[in-house]
C-alpha cells in the first residue's frame, strides 16, 4: 500500500511521541519488573518523575519531546531548514520557567541560561557535561523530516543544529545523524526497511571514503564504527520472532550501569531503536509495544525505533484513542513549550517542506540559463 508523504510525517510525529509517552512510564526499570507489573505494557498510563509530586496524565510526554517541540517551531516558523541561531532564539522565547527539572532535564536548564548570554549557538553545547548522551539523537526527527529523502543535508544540519547540546563531533552527534537519515531515507517514495538500513551505512560508514584514514567526523569512537556496530546488533536480532526474544538478546549487549544517565548512552539507544524499527516491519504498533517492553531507557528507544517506523508505513496501526490521549495530555500539559495536536504538528512541519521544496524549484527554475 502506498503511503503519501504527508501521512508519512504524520506517522514518524505520532510514533516518537506516542512511544515516548508509553515508554515514559517504566523509564529506566529493568525488563524484569516491567513485566512483573504489566505483563506486557500496551497502554497508556499516568506517572510521576523527578519526584516533584506531579502525577502526569497519561499520554504525557518527556523531556525528549518537548526538545523535538522546539526543533518543530523553529521549522514552522522558519518554513525551512534551520541552523542553531534559529533553534536558540525560540529556546530563549518558548522554554517556559520550571521547564528544567519539571519537564526536561536539569542540565538543560544551564545551558538556556548559557543561550541567554551573548555567545554563538554553536558554542552552548560546549557546556553539556554529558558528551555521550541520547539527547538529541532521540529528539532530532524534525531535522529529518524537513530534509526528507535528501540524507546527506539531514547528517549535515545534525552536526551543526546539534551543537546547541553536544560540542561538535561528539558520539551523541554522530549517533544523531543515524536517527535523522534514517528518518529522512523512509521519507523517499517506496521506501522499504531494508533501503533505509542501506542509506544509514552507505552515508555514515568511514570506510566508504578511505580505508585506514581517519576521515573528519566520520572517524570511529572510542574505535568503533558506527555501522559495524549496528550491523553486529542486527545481525544478532535478526531471527528474533517476538520482541520478548528481542528483549533478551539486547539485553545481552548493553547493561551499563552504575554512572549518572548509565542507560541514556546514544550508541546503545540507537542501535535498540534501529533494532527495533528493522523487527516492526512498518508496523507502528508493533514499533512502540516492542519498545516499550525493552527496559533501560525505554522512552528513548521508542522514541527513536517508532519515529522511523511511522516515518516508513504512517500510523494506520496505531489505535485512535493512543492519538486522542497524547492530544488530551498536551492540551493539560503544565510545563510544555507548546501544545499544537500531533497532527498540527506534522502538517505543520509537512507545509515547512513544501515551502523548501517551492523554493528549491524557484531557484532551480531561475538558474537553468542554458
Amino acid at each position: 500500500m502506498s503511503i503519501s508523504l504527508r501521512e508519512k510525517f504524520y506517522g514518524c510525529i505520532c510514533g516518537s511521541h506516542i512511544g515516548s509517552a508509553m515508554g515514559a512510564v517504566v523509564e529506566g526499570w529493568p525488563w524484569e519488573k516491567i513485566e512483573e507489573k504489566y505483563g506486557t505494557l500496551d497502554a497508556l498510563y499516568p506517572y510521576e518523575h523527578y519526584d516533584n509530586g506531579w502525577v502526569r496524565e497519561a499520554g504525557t510526554t518527556e523531556d525528549g519531546i518537548d526538545r523535538q517541540k522546539l526543533m518543530i517551531t523553529a521549522i514552522i516558523e522558519k518554513g525551512d531548514r534551520i541552523n542553531a541561531e534559529d533553534l536558540r532564539k525560540i529556546w530563549v522565547r518558548d522554554i517556559k520557567p520550571g521547564a528544567p527539572g519539571g519537564v526536561s532535564e536539569p542540565y538543560e536548564g544551564e545551558l538556556l541560561k548559557i543561550s541567554k548570554a551573548n555567545i554563538p549557538a554553536l558554542d552552548i553545547g560546549r557546556y553539556c557535561d554529558y558528551a555521550n548522551l541520547v539527547t538529541f539523537a532521540r529528539a532530532c526527527h524534525p531535522i529529518g523530516m524537513i530534509n526528507a529523502g535528501d540524507v546527506q543535508t539531514a547528517i549535515e544540519d545534525v552536526m551543526q543544529v546539534g551543537q546547541v547540546y553536544h560540542y561538535a563531533n561528539t558520539n551523541a552527534l554522530k549517533w544523531a545523524c543515524v536517527t535523522a537519515a534514517g528518518i529522512a531515507s523512509a521519507m523517499k517514495e517506496g521506501a522499504t526497511v531494508d533501503s533505509v538500513l542501506e542509506d544509514i551505512f552507505e552515508n555514515l560508514n568511514e570506510r566508504k571514503h578511505v580505508e585506514g584514514r581517519d576521515d573528519g567526523w566520520y572517524a570511529t569512537y572510542a574505535g568503533v564504527n558506527l555501522v559495524d556496530e549496528l550491523k553486529k546488533a542486527l545481525e544478532l536480532t535478526k531471527d528474533c520472532k517476538d520482541h520478548k526474544e528481542l528483549r533478551d538478546v539486547l539485553n545481552t549487549l548493553y547493561y551499563g550501569g552504575g554512572m549518572p544517565y548509565a542507560m541514556a548512552f546514544a550508541n546503545e539507544v540507537v542501535t535498540k531503536g534501529v533494532c527495533v524499527f528493522r523487527f516492526a516491519g512498518g508496523d507502528l504498533k508493533k514499533a512502540i509495544i516492542a519498545a516499550v517492553n525493552l527496559g533501560r531507557d525505554t522512552d528513548c528507544t521508542a522514541a527513536v525505533a517508532c519515529g522511523l517506523t511511522g516515518a516508513l508505513g504512517g500510523a494506520e496501526t496505531v489505535p485512535e484513542e493512543w492519538i486522542r490521549q497524547v492530544d488530551h495530555a498536551t492540551s493539560v500539559h503544565r510545563f510544555t513549550n507548546n501544545k499544537r495536536t500531533l497532527r498540527e504538528n506534522a502538517d505543520g512541519l509537512y507545509e515547512a517542506f513544501q515551502n523548501r521544496l517551492k523554493k528549491m524549484r524557484a531557484y532551480a527554475a531561475a538558474m537553468d540559463i542554458d
